[in-house]
């Protein structure tokens, strides 16, 4: 199996991955709080996670593929009222993303996916997207993990719908990769009491701003007592193993995206 990792790689193996047309996987995650039992660090360690291995079924189904170190930090307003937060403006955050683009293109990396494991970042995320691609010319794709990866999560979660914020999902994972890192005797503490959120009151399609903790007291939305160490090896499988379905699909990156270059 190939070295997948793109900080264990040296110079030229990395430009013969380029002269391969290899796809780069971004991992964007955060720091914030996450409720009483978890550490700061779970998006970016699972966003990572995740990628890692993704990476490595793609590696396996024989695409080439290098997934950079997550970038750790992101927007997360939202969470300071808790401390422990770490926060980038919108500016910011878009400028430190385009760097990393542009280095990858100037080195001659033309397929970039950015990997998003932590929800403050979607809106940036997707407007960064529509404003590098045709800035670099680039097929650049986006995509949160567990909304690219919704009905296999599903499946798995029992108390859930969905992956949520120190929920039982997050928590599975962090037992299956970090169990160290999880407090279990401290989750009794994240029982949720939950505030009305805007589809409650007006129903879908409204947007407002709101802290996290306008909407839990605890920081935590879903429910971390019915995590697992199993139930994340299984979301970890079943995650991984949609989303390298997905970007090994030639015709993903090979959907036109300009008109005037239409045939």
């Amino acid at each position: 199996m190939a070295e997948i990792e793109w900080r264990r790689l040296r110079a030229e193996q990395l430009r013969d991955l380029a002269a391969r047309d290899a796809i780069v996987i971004l991992p964007l995650g955060s720091i914030e709080q996450h409720g009483p039992h978890l550490p700061v660090e779970v998006d970016s360690m699972l966003g990572e996670q995740v990628a890692l291995r993704t990476a490595r079924l793609l590696d396996a189904a024989g695409h080439p593929v290098a997934v950079l170190p997550a970038l750790w930090t992101g927007v997360s307003e939202h969470h300071m009222s808790f401390g422990g937060t770490i926060t980038l403006g919108l500016s910011a955050y878009a400028a430190v993303i385009e760097g990393i683009c542009v280095s990858l293109q100037r080195h001659g990396f033309r397929r970039i996916a950015l990997l998003n494991g932590h929800g403050g970042n979607e809106n940036a995320l997707r407007c960064i997207t529509d404003e590098l691609t045709p800035k670099l010319g680039l097929p650049i794709v986006q995509f949160t993990y567990w909304y690219a990866a919704a009905e296999p999560i599903a499946a798995i979660l029992e108390k859930q719908t969905a992956l949520l914020h120190a929920c039982e999902a997050e928590t599975a994972m962090m037992m299956a990769v970090r169990p160290e890192l999880v407090a279990e005797d401290r989750i009794p503490l994240a029982r949720t009491n939950l505030r009305p959120d805007v589809k409650d009151v007006v129903g879908p399609g409204i947007y407002r701003w709101r802290t996290i903790g306008a909407v839990s007291a605890t920081g935590v939305v879903g429910h971390p007592e019915a995590a697992s160490a199993a139930k994340g090896e299984r979301l970890f499988a079943a995650i991984s193993e949609a989303l390298a379905a997905k970007l090994g699909n030639a015709e993903l990156w090979a959907l036109p995206w300009q008109a005037d270059k239409l045939a």
